[in-house]
């Protein structure tokens, strides 16, 4: 029995990528507040029957952009750690790329700024720590080792993930963003490097 998808569901895929991609372009230049289904659905180039056949409102759509964000930068993160054998560097390299993640301009906007609002505290903890799982496990792997001596993982985990939070929203005005970054990243590695053993 064949495994391949259907003409019907690859349509129906192609459809919802649609709906995702516009849905990020309007949420990024309107907000959550100031963008509207009706957009979204003109931008994909799809009916508004369509856009409620794959999500039942404009919060379960921006749920799923903020997800599908989330999931961008966890394979961004991932993909730039993969080659590095030494645990501390893997992690370093990992906040980096967190970093420039975080200051894409969608991501900053809709995930930093307007989820937590828009989605409500419990669901956006739920999504974030999904997005935030490869970090914790780094971390937690150092300190199962014996190289990291704080007793919470998920909370240095969390701390540190508000540095770079906080950085990300820094860099977008900086006049000079380069130097701020490199600043920025060594006072994060010196926190981190604090916890070592």
């Amino acid at each position: 029995m064949s495994t391949r998808p259907s003409r019907r569901e690859e349509y129906s895929e192609a459809t919802r990528l649609a709906l995702l991609k516009a849905a990020r372009q309007v949420f990024t230049a309107r907000g959550y507040q100031g963008g509207s289904l009706d957009q979204v659905a003109q931008k994909a180039r799809v009916t508004k029957g369509a856009l409620y056949h794959h999500f039942a409102d404009k919060r379960d759509l921006f749920d799923a952009v903020v997800v599908n964000l989330q999931e961008e930068m966890t394979r961004a993160v991932d993909a730039e750690v993969s080659d590095e054998p030494d645990r501390w560097q893997r992690l370093k390299r990992g906040i980096a790329a967190f970093l420039d993640a975080c200051g894409e301009i969608s991501y900053r906007r809709l995930v930093i700024h307007e989820a937590p609002a828009a989605l409500g505290m419990e669901r956006f903890r739920e999504v974030d720590d999904a997005a935030l799982s490869s970090f914790h496990r780094a971390i937690a792997s150092l300190q199962q080792r014996g190289d990291i001596d704080f007793a919470n993982a998920a909370l240095l985990t969390r701390l540190l993930a508000a540095l770079v939070w906080e950085t990300a929203m820094l860099l977008a005005e900086a006049k000079e963003p380069q130097r701020l970054r490199a600043q920025a990243l060594e006072a994060i590695y010196r926190v981190v490097e604090a916890f070592k053993t």
